[in-house]
């Protein structure tokens, strides 16, 4: 009797333990979108960081009040002939026994989906009409195909199985971001096109804080441990799920690494961070019914995806995706989707895939034949469907009615400024200054000096005086180098120099850098400029002093320019020529 009694007290605290970690995921998962947000905001340029903020703080915000009232009974409602969930207001009418915990769970899900699309989109979306479409997302989109995986629908009493979205959730929101996306047109500037409307290159943006970015990432992988585990039933699903979730994202990183170090020459800090994500992405389906070699797979396959995809929307589709949305979530979430019916596992703790008879079933790689992958690939063209033609019609109306874009004034601008009123999300921070295309031709927005100017080039005529010669040498270099350069000139007698703060750029001949796999532009950056006149100390010994300091290697080491100097004076002397240099060389 003592047995039972400890057995029963034991699974009503197992019970009650699962209960409060199903919603301590919860919350995770609401973390998850300030690791949206920074993402977002790091991936892209300074001048919209507010309007980020704002849209990842709406979706969440405008997600509840569209899922209280319709999403959620759509998504979780009655069940009516396995396509939709009847509508009702059991949050209202019946409070006393209404599933606070599933309402809670479900709706953080639900505003997942939505902040997706902010990412392909962002830098040039009006901002209420992202408030609509996001709504339209929260309220009818998502709810309804997630009812025929998760809610009862005919979906589930197939056999399919997305343990964790996917399918529901990535996809769906991946899908929306590559129709939101070619739809707005690309940011002004990302494609040069020539007159018959071809494009003939592609231009890098890079994100303005990397930082944050890579704190987003580490904030999303974190929440993945609630957005994958928080449905677990017991200990060792639990612990399998945390262990799938770890080991996918980290091998796709890997191998993303490894493939843009050869590739690109340099190992792809955004793209890295971007293969995280995937890796997670692509195992949220099967997290909690494949094995760790399984894990591994998938993770191999993500890390790749996610460069493929990064590469076709840019210089194949010509579709402008900021952030990589599309790459991520679209892409991964498909062949999360697919994996499942590749790598399901009856070892993993837990296992309940079962087709419509109960029969249990297993992936392709692990006996099970093709059924369960043809199921899994039934499920996706039916999600990806239902997706595409919601939101395409969403899109257009949208779009017919208010426009999607802003104008062109206001996305040179910056949308903190122009939707929000937000001078800048960086209030005492100097920006660099940002590009566009004008014409067909880079030019700089906040002033005139054409970009061939930026470092003038002078010629001075020549002239001696006596046995001396007077030589000036120029060295513009960058920021960071200079106190080693003043350093090593005074070591070689020059005790003299004028030091200017100058912007400056050129075309490189050199190895290119690349950002995410796009040839990164010259543009304007911060340079000193050393002006230093010569007679005792030979030229040649300044000039290969400087080069011997300066040389990394890399684009913008610097230039040096030699001029011949007709006269040198001293204006607190009176001294000319030689004597006037005798203190500073």
């Amino acid at each position: 009797m003592n047995e039972e009694i400890r057995s029963l007290i034991s699974e009503a605290t197992q019970g009650e333990v699962f209960a409060v970690w199903f919603l301590i995921g919860a919350a995770l998962v609401f973390w998850m979108q300030a690791g949206f947000a920074m993402v977002e905001a790091g991936f892209t340029r300074a001048k919209n960081t507010g309007n980020i903020i704002m849209k990842n703080l709406m979706d969440f915000c405008i997600g509840t009040v569209v899922f209280i009232l319709i999403g959620f009974s759509l998504l979780l409602g009655e069940d009516a002939l396995g396509l939709i969930g009847k509508p009702g207001f059991d949050l209202f009418t019946s409070y006393e026994s209404f599933d606070f915990s599933s309402f809670v769970f479900n709706l953080v899900f639900c505003a997942t989906t939505a902040t997706i699309v902010s990412g392909a989109m962002a830098e040039r979306t009006k901002f209420l009409s992202y408030c609509i479409y996001s709504g339209v997302i929260s309220a009818l989109i998502y709810p309804i195909e997630a009812h025929w995986i998760w809610g009862g629908g005919w979906l589930s009493s197939m056999g399919f199985h997305d343990f964790a979205g996917s399918t529901a959730i990535h996809m769906v929101g991946g899908i929306s971001a590559l129709i939101g996306a070619k739809m707005e047109g690309p940011r002004i500037g990302k494609f040069i096109r020539d007159a018959k409307g071809k494009v003939t290159k592609v231009n890098a943006f890079p994100g303005h804080n990397i930082c944050i970015g890579a704190l987003g990432v580490f904030i999303l992988w974190f929440g993945w441990y609630g957005f994958n585990g928080a449905a677990a039933t017991s200990l060792e699903q639990l612990g399998s799920i945390f262990l799938t979730t770890t080991v996918a994202p980290a091998v796709a990183t890997v191998v993303c690494m490894i493939f843009t170090w050869i590739k690109y020459g340099k190992p792809d800090v955004s793209m890295c961070l971007n293969a995280s994500l995937a890796g997670l992405v692509g195992i949220t389906a099967p997290c909690d019914v494949t094995d760790c070699f399984g894990a591994i797979m998938v993770g191999t396959v993500s890390g790749l995806l996610v460069v493929f995809g990064v590469w076709l929307l840019d210089h194949k589709l010509h579709i402008d995706d900021p952030v990589g949305a599309v790459a991520v979530h679209c892409m991964n979430g498909i062949w999360g989707t697919i994996a499942v019916g590749l790598f399901a596992t009856s070892s993993a703790p837990g296992y309940s895939i079962a087709d419509a008879d109960g029969v249990m079933m297993e992936g392709l790689f692990y006996g099970g034949g093709f059924k369960l992958l043809g199921i899994q690939l039934t499920g996706f063209v039916a999600v990806a469907a239902w997706t595409a033609i919601t939101i395409t019609i969403a899109f257009a109306i949208i779009k017919k009615v208010i426009g999607l874009r802003v104008t062109r004034e206001e996305e040179m601008t910056g949308l903190d400024a122009t939707e929000h009123g937000l001078p800048s999300a960086y209030a005492g921070f100097a920006m660099s200054p940002e590009y566009i295309e004008e014409g067909g031709a880079p030019v700089v927005v906040d002033g005139d000096v054409p970009v061939a100017e930026a470092v003038q080039v002078k010629k001075v005529p020549s002239f001696e005086e006596g046995d001396h010669k007077f030589t000036k040498i120029e060295i513009v270099c960058k920021e960071s180098r200079f106190e080693s350069l003043k350093s090593a000139l005074m070591n070689v007698g020059i005790t003299g120099m004028t030091v200017s703060h100058v912007l400056g750029c050129g075309l490189q001949k050199g190895k290119p850098e690349y950002y995410r796999g796009v040839q990164v532009e010259a543009t304007l950056l911060p340079k000193v400029q050393v002006d230093i006149v010569v007679s005792k100390v030979p030229v040649r010994t300044v000039i290969e002093t400087a080069k011997k300091v300066l040389y990394t290697g890399h684009i913008g080491d610097g230039k040096i320019f030699v001029y011949d100097v007709e006269n040198v004076v001293k204006v607190r002397t009176g001294e000319e020529g030689y004597d006037a240099l005798q203190d500073v060389e």
